[in-house]
């Protein structure tokens, strides 16, 4: 509980963070310089540890979706839904990955779910909706809203959707026993990779909207290991 609790208020330390740049860089180069940075990371975690071992490899195509999935996609979506409408709409839309995750189980593992949890999915979705409801009229003018509330909604929940497929995808592999730092490294690194050869190509939606100077890369990379790293 202790951890889980640390977790997430890192997770909301970064997106407060991450504000600033986010708005500066737009949602490719940011999310490309975050991921590189803290794959580097935990790349050199991972081999100082000798946890490679401990990974499964005949579960890279689980590995693989939760990367992609799970990391790379949420996470655009995400610093989209940052940038269109704040820190505290995107990590009360984020909130909805639990429920999402446990109806994906539900679905795609035939996992079971007590009434404990099914009353703590309740109490996050009725929270999120309370909170979004009860602040619509003041956000729209003292809490940094730049898009339309629909895309914010869209943009919040796809992050949801994608960072709740990335937790059932890994989960066989977690329960083989792979190390969490070493799972976290790959798929990380693997999502680093494929936003780096995507800014290859010239054009200029995958172009940085600031040019990058060494404070915004300290404000973009410093969230960054936060959320991906610590948490």
């Amino acid at each position: 509980m202790a951890s889980a609790l640390a977790a997430a208020m890192t997770w909301a330390g970064a997106s407060l963070l991450a504000h600033g740049p986010a708005g500066k860089l737009g949602a490719l180069t940011f999310t490309r310089v975050q991921l590189v940075a803290a794959a580097l990371v935990l790349v050199a975690m991972v081999t100082i540890r000798g946890a490679w071992a401990t990974v499964t490899w005949s579960h890279w195509p689980e590995l693989t979706i939760s990367g992609l999935v799970g990391v790379l996609l949420c996470n655009l979506a995400l610093i989209a839904c940052l940038r269109r409408g704040g820190p505290r709409r995107c990590l009360l839309l984020l909130a909805m990955n639990a429920p999402i995750a446990a109806l994906l189980g539900y679905v795609l593992r035939d996992e079971t779910a007590s009434l404990q949890s099914l009353a703590g999915g309740a109490a996050i979705v009725a929270g999120v909706v309370l909170a979004i409801w009860y602040g619509r009229k003041r956000d729209a003018t003292s809490d940094g809203l730049k898009g339309s509330p629909a895309s914010v909604l869209l943009l919040g929940l796809a992050a949801a959707a994608c960072h709740a497929i990335g937790l059932v995808a890994i989960k066989p592999a977690m329960l083989a026993g792979t190390d969490p730092v070493a799972a976290s490294a790959l798929r990380i690194a693997g999502s680093a990779a494929v936003i780096s050869l995507i800014a290859l190509w010239p054009a200029k939606i995958f172009r940085s909207e600031t040019p990058l100077t060494p404070r915004l890369v300290v404000q973009t990379v410093t969230p960054g290991i936060l959320g991906y790293v610590v948490a």
